[in-house]
């Protein structure tokens, strides 16, 4: 569990650097919003593929 909430502390401190929303973050990447909230949440990951 730790590891996802680095991974999401991270994101989100990239994600804030670049002074992007979530909604514009999810657009460049052409991803939902939900998928960036949940990644930041650690609730989720990225596929490693």
């Amino acid at each position: 569990m730790e590891d996802k909430k680095s991974f999401g502390s991270f994101i989100a401190e990239k994600r804030k650097a670049l002074r992007y929303t979530q909604k514009e973050l999810a657009h460049q990447l052409n991803i939902s919003e939900t998928a960036v909230s949940k990644w930041e949440r650690g609730v989720s990951q990225t596929k490693g593929y």
